[in-house]
């Protein structure tokens, strides 16, 4: 099962003629399309094999796929991209099991955090039978998306076996959002393309919501500001924990150039819940790296964060960043405070909460004459506690607090200084995130939540290379 790939010309040719042929023939007989439909299956079958041949390929791929879906989907392709998505992940999850089958290792999984996720699936999976949800389906579009990408966390942590392939992950990571912040520069400074503009305008609701002070939001090809800026934030994070313990100046410099190209490409999101990532990351890594060398680097870096924030300005980028800092005088932070006073009688009686699904889209699409299908949560702590109740969300915050205890602890018992640093920059990736899932829904978009169970498991994934490395 780990033998390379072997291929023989003699063989493969004549492949190549009849498909060719072939293709050639339906796109004659049936039109252009049942062409591409065959060279996608065509292409589609060696991926599918490599994929459970070649789990960390698979794992690539996810994230490829989890990073460009929307682009693709924006051009105005008609084909649920989602799905290829779901169909990757499980295939992850046949390939998982093939391999537990044949060469079972249980022992890596033996840890809180495993048994705190399925426990928290299992938990999602009972709400089926809330009597308080008023739409099964709504349950089922819901649970599809949590359960598969939760499970995710097992796919990473048993196939993330090396070094090497932790390297690997990391500057694929670092690329796909060099190319994303790229391409939010390129909406920034040379518009939106043609297919973009037209969904844009196929909404009013985008307008109100991506349209502020005369300016467009930026998204790049992601789904929405907030998941851009959010991969900024958690990239930037990335790029800044890495560069402490590089030692070569070329490296380091690159480095350091992504903090900033991904910065400025998080403020033209004019997403104002990213702005306290970085230095709410820098907090914490401060915190776990006391000495005179960051407290400096931190009173330098918060004296300019300070000047930033009450610098008189008219620029509207610069404004926004600002009024991150200053809740009390936002307009629709103070609103969501409302909302979120008025939904506290609803959480404090409904210990299982509303339903998966109960809210959102799924909501007004199953339920729309509900009272919470037209709740906004805005938060995504507010969601838990709504859908699941406050047993759910007492689950979820059990399920980070450990999280981060276990990140924190293992990074000061591992003793390979890259490890320890990769799980450094984990544990600030998912501090970060889980602030950010306040004012904003951070962990239901693609990639962030891909990249937050990939974080989770790293986190183990490190511990356990760590003491593999001083056994031998």
């Amino acid at each position: 099962m780990n033998k390379p790939f072997t291929t023989d010309i003699k063989v493969l040719l004549p492949i190549l003629i009849v498909v060719s042929i072939t293709v050639g023939l339906l796109a004659t007989i049936n039109g252009l399309t049942s062409g591409i439909i065959t060279i996608i299956s065509v292409v589609a079958l060696p991926i599918v094999y490599a994929i459970l041949v070649y789990p960390i390929f698979g794992i690539g791929v996810l994230l490829l796929a989890s990073n460009l879906m929307v682009l693709v989907a924006r051009t105005g392709v008609n084909f649920p991209l989602g799905t290829i998505l779901d169909a990757l992940q499980v295939l992850l999850l046949f390939s998982l099991l093939l391999k537990q089958r044949f060469n079972p290792n249980w022992r890596i999984f033996d840890t809180k955090i495993t048994y705190l996720i399925l426990i928290w699936v299992a938990y999602n999976f009972l709400e089926v039978l809330n009597p308080e949800a008023l739409s099964k389906l709504a349950w089922l579009y819901t649970i599809r998306s949590i359960a598969i990408i939760t499970l995710t966390y097992f796919v990473f942590t048993r196939f993330i076996n090396k070094i090497e392939f932790i390297r690997l992950i990391i500057i694929l990571w670092l690329l796909l959002s060099f190319l994303g912040a790229l391409y939010g520069f390129k909406q920034e400074f040379f518009g939106f393309s043609d297919s973009e503009q037209t969904w844009l305008n196929s909404d009013p609701r985008y307008s109100e919501l991506y349209f502020i002070n005369g300016h467009w939001r930026k998204f790049s090809f992601f789904t929405d500001p907030v998941t851009f800026a959010y991969n900024m934030a958690i990239s930037t994070i990335l790029s800044f924990t890495l560069s402490t313990i590089i030692q070569s100046i070329k490296i380091k410099l690159i480095l350091w150039a992504l903090c900033i190209f991904f910065c400025f490409a998080m403020l033209f999101s004019g997403t104002r819940g990213a702005y306290i990532l970085i230095p709410a990351a820098y907090l914490l890594y401060i915190t776990l790296n006391f000495n005179r060398k960051t407290v400096i680097v931190a009173v330098i870096a918060g004296t300019c964060m300070i000047c930033l924030i009450i610098i008189p300005t008219s620029n509207p980028m610069l404004g926004r960043f600002q009024s991150a800092f200053k809740p009390s005088t936002d307009a629709s932070f103070m609103v969501r405070k409302i909302n979120q006073k008025k939904i506290q009688p609803f959480i404090q009686s409904h210990p299982f909460g509303g339903g998966l699904g109960a809210t959102g889209t799924w909501g007004q699409r199953f339920s729309p004459n509900s009272y919470l299908a037209n709740f906004p949560p805005d938060s995504g702590y507010v969601r838990v506690a709504v859908e699941q109740g406050w047993v759910g969300l007492l689950l979820f915050c059990s399920l980070i607090f450990t999280t981060l205890a276990t990140g924190i602890k293992n990074f000061f018992r591992i003793s390979n200084p890259e490890l320890k640093n990769y799980c450094l920059a984990m544990t600030l990736i998912i501090f970060a995130l889980n602030i950010g899932n306040y004012p904003q829904e951070a962990l239901v978009q693609y990639p962030t939540n891909i990249y937050f169970y990939l974080a989770i498991s790293l986190i183990n994934v490190c511990f356990l290379l760590d003491k593999k490395t001083k056994i031998n």
